[in-house]
């Protein structure tokens, strides 16, 4: 029989693509992974670096070491890297402003040329080719083609109900409209997600509030496989908490989709007395909006993942009260700590925890019951921390390669199917008898 290829491609290299294609090499099945940059600091073209100021250096080897791809066992990754690199240095130097273009516009013009650049080169031969959101509608569309099983994946809920859930935020809290920028979305972006959903023969997607995103607009539910991603329990372990305040930490992007105009309202009114709400991330609000908390809470605005191991195990609990997430990698990383989590079904919450044993799941937009479980929290330290120790153990049975053997399975049947489908297509072309079973 001959071996089976698939190709990955993804923009950047996060976790869950990284062990996606690592779980197509311990298959057997890939043939290459096709990324704008797979970053090696040893490797020759990046001495170039060296030519420009210590400080524009420091601030792209920073962004590129978030694009550090590890070859797969070996397998080759094609890269694209100017256009990237272009991207990077117009936002970092500030000068992408004063030439009128936006962030979201240089990364919609890396993607796009990605998925082109795809198309042209890579999907002859192939079995099947694995995409994300954004990358696909060309290369789906050249790969149909050839008759190339096109297999997507969708690390978010569809863009229809992150846009009727934000656009509802906006009318509840206009002052925050202006950051929340699903709303805003081009026709001509909105029609290439669209496309790729349609073109897809298959869809992955690591939760069931992402697929019933899907179902919603009539996807059938054969075509849509949830496969939870994995904890990063090595990489994240519970340490000693350094004192005995209780805090709340928030980790992620303080924006309006993450939920935190709840979470702040709801600290703000429970008044806990020795007690502290830490929020760290980039702060994503409108100007000074962040500004009337600033009594009741700690931002940190940036900080090395290396260091969120200890913020974690500095909190007594983790919340994170999304409206929107395909799944919030961070509650792994909180539960591999050993800190229970507080957050909403539409964060993978309901996929990864047990209601009341490794932490609690509360409606969106849910002031009181955001109050309810973090008084309750603050008032059970005992029971908060037998909790934790719950979460830890999820988290190891949650692991990555739980995930990598749950999708490469998932792959093979769906070849399987694909080749028990064409074969009587195959003989019947080549004039053969087909093999009778017995």
């Amino acid at each position: 029989m001959l071996k089976q290829q698939i190709s990955l491609v993804h923009q950047i290299n996060p976790s869950f693509a990284q062990n996606a294609a690592l779980a197509f090499a311990e298959a057997n099945l890939l043939r290459e992974v096709i990324t704008p940059i797979a970053y090696d600091p040893k490797a020759p073209q990046w001495h170039y670096l060296n030519v420009l100021p210590k400080k524009l250096k420091s601030a792209i080897t920073d962004e590129m070491s978030r694009r550090s791809w590890v070859s797969p066992n070996g397998v080759p990754i094609q890269t694209y890297p100017w256009r990237e690199i272009i991207r990077i240095f117009l936002s970092r130097t500030r000068l992408a402003p004063r030439l009128g273009l936006s962030y979201s516009r240089l990364v919609d013009w890396v993607y796009v040329s990605l998925d082109c650049l795809v198309a042209k080169n890579h999907v002859q031969g192939l079995d099947a080719i694995y995409s994300y959101e954004d990358l696909a509608a060309t290369t789906f569309e050249i790969a149909k083609q050839q008759s190339i099983l096109c297999l997507y994946d969708l690390p978010i809920p569809f863009y229809r109900t992150t846009r009727h859930i934000m656009s509802q935020e906006a009318e509840l809290f206009p002052q925050l409209a202006p950051a929340i920028e699903s709303i805003r979305e081009p026709e001509w972006k909105i029609e290439r997600k669209e496309r790729e959903v349609q073109l897809a023969d298959h869809i992955f997607v690591a939760s069931s509030f992402t697929k019933k995103s899907l179902l919603e607009i009539g996807v059938e539910p054969n075509k849509v496989s949830v496969i939870p991603y994995g904890a990063p329990i090595d990489y994240f372990q519970p340490q000693p908490k350094p004192d005995d305040c209780f805090r709340a930490l928030f980790v992620g992007r303080v924006s309006p989709r993450k939920g935190v105009q709840y979470l702040l309202q709801a600290w703000q009114e429970l008044r806990l007395h020795n007690a502290e709400l830490v929020l760290v991330g980039s702060n994503l609000c409108p100007a000074n909006w962040l500004e009337q908390y600033k009594d009741i809470c700690l931002h940190v605005p940036s900080t090395p993942h290396f260091l969120l191991n200890q913020y974690y195990s500095s909190a007594s609990v983790f919340v994170f009260p999304s409206l929107v997430e395909g799944f919030a990698l961070v509650l792994l990383e909180a539960m591999s700590c050993g800190i229970p989590v507080i957050t909403t079904p539409h964060t993978a919450g309901s996929d990864i925890i047990t209601n009341g044993v490794e932490g609690f799941i509360v409606p969106i937009r849910d002031v009181e019951a955001l109050k309810e479980k973090l008084d309750w929290c603050y008032s059970h330290p005992q029971e908060l921390a037998e909790m934790g120790r719950a979460a830890r153990y999820k988290a190891e049975q949650l692991n990555w390669s739980r995930y990598r053997q749950q999708l490469a399975s998932r792959i093979q049947e769906i070849l399987a199917a694909r080749n028990h489908q064409l074969t009587p297509t195959l003989y019947k072309a080549f004039d053969l008898q087909e093999p009778q079973s017995t």
